[in-house]
């Protein structure tokens, strides 16, 4: 006997299409466009503008930052990308110096080693997205600082990793661009290293549009950061960072290297600070819908999350390992044809932000065989807090479907 219920819903799987975007985000908050709009009235834009006994808002902030994290100082700054090459500077990276980092990672963390003049050495990355702790031990002696990415939000056994680099003498920063809100064994990304660096990029987990932080518990490493974005001598004004004595130190061997975030991105950014617990859980269940589902699926490999971590699931990665160039864009196809947009670090040219560690050829590299493998294989989906559970659960039926007729094909 057919049952004719269980066929109609099939078919209906089969031809379902998502139709939100995978780039909305959810709007400012109501108290940060207040908030906003406040500094809009007084116009008192620039963080050292400020009326007599006021606090700015980006001071406001970066205390703020410290508290959440732990850290003893906090630096609010332009970008993400800014915090990176701003910590390395303050750490003391020189031109022609070397500096380890991902192989696995985005333009801006490599970009951000050159613009300093020092040079990027890579190292590989696992299967679970994560920096390869046994090729990173080889190479730990051809440098002296490591910038480690987070990358897509994917934390390494960091307490090996620091066991590695204290032993080497290796200096860690990390990007958390794809971290904030996550932790490793309790520990909040970011307060591992010498510096933890994050932005507030609009497609992160707070959004000012442009904008970063950097937070660290070396005074000497904050006060040349507070300089470096651009302080002049009004380093009094920071409410979260070391005291004068320090800044005598350092102020006539420190460049001014403007970057500083202004007083209208902070206003935006202090609220949603206050509910990035809450965000990050909602971020979770939507990737845990996404994961639920394609759990399973023939052909396809889901990152599994080990224990220590907490992860902050704004973005979900999948694994076509070892399937021809061809097959891997088909499936783009067919998903993009049914309103799911996947990006692919298997591509030969750079997309959007899908570069690869040999797209960059500003800094020469090594093929590295096992990186090549899972890059190969990697797709890659934004989960913005616009769509709804059902969605992500739709999202994965979708992506479920394809992958399985495509893998089916041979």
């Amino acid at each position: 006997m057919i049952d004719v219920a269980a066929g109609g819903a099939q078919k209906r799987r089969m031809t379902e299409r998502f139709t939100g975007s995978f780039t909305q985000q959810e709007p400012i908050p109501e108290d940060g466009i207040e908030a906003a709009l406040a500094v809009l009235r007084h116009g008192r834009l620039h963080r050292y503008n400020t009326a007599p006994d006021e606090l700015s808002e980006t001071a406001l902030l970066e205390q703020e930052v410290a508290a959440m994290t732990g850290a003893r100082y906090a630096l609010a700054v332009a970008s993400g990308g800014y915090a990176l090459g701003c910590a390395l500077r303050a750490v003391g990276v020189q031109p022609g110096d070397t500096v380890l980092t991902n192989a696995f990672t985005l333009a801006p963390v490599p970009g951000a080693i050159a613009s300093v003049g020092a040079t990027p050495v890579f190292v590989g990355v696992t299967e679970d997205l994560v920096i390869d702790l046994d090729d990173l031990a080889t190479k730990l002696a051809q440098a002296r600082v490591l910038m480690l990415s987070h990358m897509r939000g994917h934390l390494c056994d960091m307490d090996r990793l620091m066991a590695l680099c204290d032993a080497a003498g290796v200096t860690v920063i990390e990007d958390c661009a794809h971290t904030m809100g996550a932790a490793w064994n309790g520990v909040p990304s970011g307060r591992h290293g010498a510096v933890g660096c994050y932005s507030t990029q609009t497609y992160k987990h707070v959004n000012s549009g442009e904008g970063g932080f950097l937070v660290t518990d070396d005074e000497e490493i904050a006060a040349r950061a507070v300089i470096l974005s651009g302080s002049y001598m009004l380093y009094e004004r920071h409410l979260a960072a070391p005291g004068p004595e320090v800044f005598e130190r350092v102020k006539y061997h420190t460049p001014n290297v403007s970057g500083r975030m202004d007083n209208l991105r902070a206003a935006i950014l202090r609220p949603q600070l206050r509910d990035l617990d809450t965000q990050v859980e909602r971020w979770n269940d939507r990737y845990r819908a996404v994961e639920d589902g394609l759990r399973d699926v023939p052909g396809l490999t889901v990152i599994d999350r080990p224990a220590p971590e907490r992860y902050v699931g704004s973005s979900i990665q999948l694994l076509l390992l070892d399937w021809a160039a061809e097959a891997v864009q088909e499936v783009l196809r067919r998903c993009a044809a049914r309103g799911v947009e996947l990006k692919w670090f298997g591509g030969a040219e750079p997309v959007a932000f899908t570069s690869r560690y040999d797209s960059w050829r500003y800094a020469e590299s090594v093929p590295l065989p096992r990186t090549d493998r899972v890059l190969a294989g990697l797709l890659d989906m934004r989960l913005p807090l616009t769509f709804s559970v059902d969605d992500c659960a739709q999202i994965a039926r979708i992506i479920r479907a394809e992958v399985s007729a495509v893998h089916q094909r041979g």
